[in-house]
């Protein structure tokens, strides 16, 4: 029975992840994909199951194999049902009807956190029901909870890069979440059969009590092996953050980032417990084993990851990349061969820096899972409940994790300084093995017989832990590897939103958001013109509306036009506005300082679609020119959100868009009635839009104009006309139809586009 559930258990991990990518993504939609909101999304949804853990616990406990079976294939039907109509709760209903409804953070977080109660309970509840099934003897139950851990886990890995690399680049959301649907009923029914064979008859009742096998198993109370757990999920959680950070830093922010990184996470996981598995039962220590392995996790994680940073500048090739200003593009480096240059970077970002960073610890993690069930499994009546406790337990410590980390300990100490605090956790956990191991297996716990031990435990941790604590670099040093630089030559702001980074020369910057170039100084390229080209185009601005701030460029042409009386700047990663103020002291450019000193911009953080959706109208609405591989790129290039644009213009007002390719130029032509083309540039509008050269050259002649672009060191006059030279002009009854390929909230194509170029 064990291979066909661990195959169907497989399948439900595959499954739920798919869901989780899926689900994320649409509640982004509804909710933001700040910090904040996302924190809340994958606290809800951790939450959840967490929920589902304890109850599928103390029912496993209290029915037959047999029934805990039927409740599993009952369970994976009803996140099959759900999987089925959540496509219409979160898209058609959350985002299309509440969407605009101004909600208070309390009662967003209570509203996310129900619509994801039900597949997430369920979900919860399937380990400790297939444990119990599954357990005949205590003997057996780490070797068995560890395997079924193991290979749900292997499969949540493989959804998560098949979901990232396939699905999603196929299929979209819509067509993914029917696979995910497919999946969940074919689990129920496969093992639906199974259940028909077993005995009806309950287990016996009883077992001789405090059967426990040798090994010194109860060494601390179970209560006390849940908080470690807790601390354990802490370490787990707010190390995934951090690693996503680095990478996401090195890989350039892609769409298809964070799927990789989760992928390698969860196989490390997966691995590393199905190797524990066929070990927990010939561990004499696992009380010590575990702790020992929580430890070596904190310090395997940090050793790698300063080895990484002290390294980069020894592979020129990686260096060269880091300080460059696109990302890899993944489309060419997929097709290419493997002799070339761009396939050797793509597998070095995407396989090996990944499974060099995160692999070993993971499989440390996950090796110590069924070493923890061999401590504290000691009888079967309890299986179900110890396993649903435990999980519940590690689900609330990465809760707190992901908000301690995201929240607090980027803000306040950095990447740097939070790794440093963790592998302080992990010494923590390598304490408490010395502890134990200082003592024979055979005496009884308590707290006073263990404090003498307590001070050499300290001194044989630190032996190991100083070192590291020491060689780790500060963040400054950190960042300046990761982006090609000096500290000499870098400006950096970090928090929880995100990390921005100035590299100059003390003439020229450019600014980095998450490793990304977005924008240089001095000003003058395409943001200039995508910003200029609406606010002299339009007779009479007012308002204006500009979606990410990045080097300042669009917004500072934006505000060229001294008619507008406010330019609202909306941006998520907070620091990006601290990064150009500490510039400024080190190179005074005359863009930069027009931009900071202007008191019509106003600068608001957070997630800019939210902001337009949730705010009034305004005379000018654009994003800075955004990268259309770039991650949750989908949702600023959709047909939705060109509608919203629209919907939100007032009247003559304009919204324009850089085009970087042609499902651009489909969706945006499609979503307007009037549009007009420029090379790389769309402006569009409810409204016939009038291409007066002469007054545009006129306003732009204007003495406070002038000046403005002036003391920014622009031409602006010659680098509008050769965007204005030849426009294409598209009004309600010019021809649609054959503009069918185009991006959708549902199918953000351009986001995951990996056909050959």
């Amino acid at each position: 029975m064990l291979p066909l559930s661990a195959v169907i258990f497989f399948t439900s991990g595959f499954a739920a992840l798919l869901y989780q990518v899926i689900w994320q993504r649409l509640l982004v939609l509804f909710s933001g994909a700040d910090l904040y909101s996302v924190t809340i999304i994958v606290a809800s949804f951790m939450g959840g199951m967490g929920v589902g853990h304890l109850a599928g616990g103390h029912v496993a406990d209290r029915v037959t194999p047999r029934a805990a079976l039927l409740c599993f294939a009952g369970a994976e039907l009803a996140i099959a049902l759900f999987g089925f109509f959540s496509r219409p709760l979160y898209y058609d209903f959350l985002y299309n009807r509440v969407g605009d409804t101004q909600i208070g953070a309390a009662a967003q977080a209570l509203l996310l956190f129900a619509s994801l109660l039900w597949p997430t309970f369920f979900m919860g509840a399937s380990l400790p029901l297939l444990s119990r099934a599954l357990a005949s003897r205590i003997e057996r139950a780490s070797t068995v909870i560890g395997v079924l851990y193991g290979v749900n886990t292997l499969g949540a890995a493989t959804g998560a890069l098949l979901s990232t690399w396939v699905f999603l680049p196929r299929l979209g959301l819509e067509g993914s979440l029917r696979i995910g649907v497919v999946l969940n009923v074919a689990c129920a029914l496969v093992l639906l059969p199974s259940v028909a064979l077993l005995s009806r008859s309950r287990e016996p009742a009883a077992e001789p009590p405090a059967a426990r096998p040798p090994g010194d198993l109860t060494t601390f109370p179970f209560a006390v092996w849940a908080v470690i757990f807790a601390c354990s999920g802490l370490l787990a959680l707010s190390l995934e953050i951090v690693w996503f950070r680095v990478l996401a830093v090195t890989m350039k922010g892609t769409a298809f980032t964070f799927g990789t990184m989760l992928g390698v996470y969860l196989t490390g996981l997966g691995v590393g417990a199905l190797a524990g598995s066929a070990v927990s039962s010939r561990i004499p220590r696992p009380a010590i084993v575990f702790l020992l392995l929580q430890a070596a996790v904190g310090a395997v994680a940090m050793l790698l990851l300063t080895a990484f940073i002290r390294f980069a500048d020894n592979m020129p090739s990686l260096w060269a990349y880091l300080g460059s200003y696109e990302p890899l593009d993944i489309r060419s480096a997929i097709s290419s061969r493997p002799d070339q240059q761009v396939w050797r970077m793509f597998v070095a970002l995407y396989v090996g820096l990944p499974c060099v960073l995160v692999l070993p610890p993971t499989l440390l993690m996950g090796f110590s899972f069924p070493i923890l069930q061999r401590v504290v499994q000691t009888s079967l009546a309890r299986i179900g409940r110890r396993v649903g406790v435990l999980l519940v337990a590690n689900v609330a410590g990465s809760m707190v994790g992901t908000v301690l980390t995201g929240w607090l300990l980027l803000d306040r100490v950095g990447t740097a300084g939070t790794m440093k605090l963790l592998a302080i956790l992990a010494g923590i956990f390598g304490v408490l093995a010395v502890v134990l191991a200082l003592r024979p297996s055979s005496s009884s716990w308590t707290w006073s017989r263990r404090m003498p031990a307590a001070p050499a435990a300290l001194l044989v941790t630190s032996v190991v832990f100083v070192p590291l604590l020491v060689v780790m670099p500060p963040s400054n040093t950190l960042w300046a590897h990761l982006h090609g630089t000096v500290v000499e030559a870098m400006e950096y702001v970090e928090d929880g939103s995100g990390l921005s980074v100035v590299n100059t020369d003390g003439r020229n910057a450019i600014l980095y958001a998450n490793g990304i170039g977005q924008g240089a100084l001095p000003y003058g390229d395409v943001h200039t013109a995508l910003g200029a080209l609406p606010a002299f185009i339009h007779p009479a601005p007012r308002t204006a509306a500009v979606i990410g701030l990045g080097s300042g460029d669009t917004v500072h042409a934006v505000a060229g036009r001294r008619e507008i009386e406010r330019v609202t700047c909306v941006e998520i990663i907070r620091g990006e506005l601290a990064t150009l103020i500490g510039l400024r002291m080190r190179l005074p450019d005359g863009g930069l300082v027009n931009l900071l000193d202007d008191p019509r911009i106003e600068q608001v953080f957070g997630d800019g679609r939210i902001q337009l959706r949730r705010g009034g109208t305004y005379d000018i609405i654009e994003a800075d020119a955004l990268r259309p591989s770039s991650a949750y790129s989908g949702t600023l290039y959709s047909d939705a959100y060109f509608a919203l644009l629209r919907d939100h213009l007032a009247p003559n007002g304009l919204a324009a868009t850089w085009a970087p390719t042609q499902r651009v130029y489909n969706t945006f032509i499609r979503a307007f009635p009037h549009v007009v083309s420029m090379p790389g540039v769309l402006v569009g509008s409810n409204q016939p839009i009038a291409i007066d050269r002469a007054a545009i050259s006129a306003r732009l002649a204007e003495p406070a104009a002038a000046a403005h672009f002036a003391r920014a060191g622009i031409d602006i006059e010659r680098l509008l006309t050769s965007y204005l030279a030849n426009p294409t002009v598209y009004g309600p009854d010019s021809p649609r139809d054959q503009l069918v390929d185009i991006d959708t909230d549902l199918f953000p194509k351009d986001e995951f586009d990996l056909s050959p170029r």
